[in-house]
């Protein structure tokens, strides 16, 4: 691939797009009930590639990636196999919730975090959005194991 995919998901795959940031990629999410108008007009107008279970949408100068109804497991299969997309691609660096890039936390705020998540040592990061603390417990452990197995395929 010669620049990363944006991504647009449907509410559908809200879970994959969860996935998606986890793994470093650029990824929306389109509310729930949204016209299909309005979200190939967000994917045109963002330059995103639409990941959808919807046949129906489609439009001639969109890109748009057709999943099933499936586990996370295949779904990332298929993307790394349709689009060759990289699980590793810079894990952690955006927020599971809004997908803003995440920032260093600041020393003052290391300082407020339970003593057991101190120990761990970082990354310690944050959204400035949603001001969302992420640092590598087991629940980030256990998401990088899985984006690893999605890797080596």
């Amino acid at each position: 691939m010669e620049q990363e995919p944006r991504f647009l998901c449907d509410a559908m795959l809200a879970h994959l797009a969860r996935w998606l940031r986890a793994a470093g990629h650029d990824t929306e999410l389109a509310p729930p009930r949204r016209a299909d108008r309005t979200i190939i007009a967000q994917a045109l107008d963002e330059h995103r590639l639409l990941l959808t279970c919807d046949r129906r949408l489609q439009h001639p100068r969109l890109q748009v990636i057709r999943l099933p109804m499936a586990p996370l497991d295949t779904l990332a299969a298929l993307l790394r196999c349709e689009l060759g997309l990289d699980w590793l691609h810079a894990p952690f660096t955006r927020c599971l919730v809004d997908n803003r890039r995440l920032a260093p936390l600041p020393p003052e705020r290391i300082d407020a975090l339970p003593e057991p998540a101190r120990r761990l040592g970082g990354p310690f990061t944050f959204c400035p959005g949603c001001r969302r603390v992420f640092w590598p417990g087991s629940h980030v452990r256990r998401m990088r194991a899985r984006l690893l197995r999605w890797a080596a395929g």
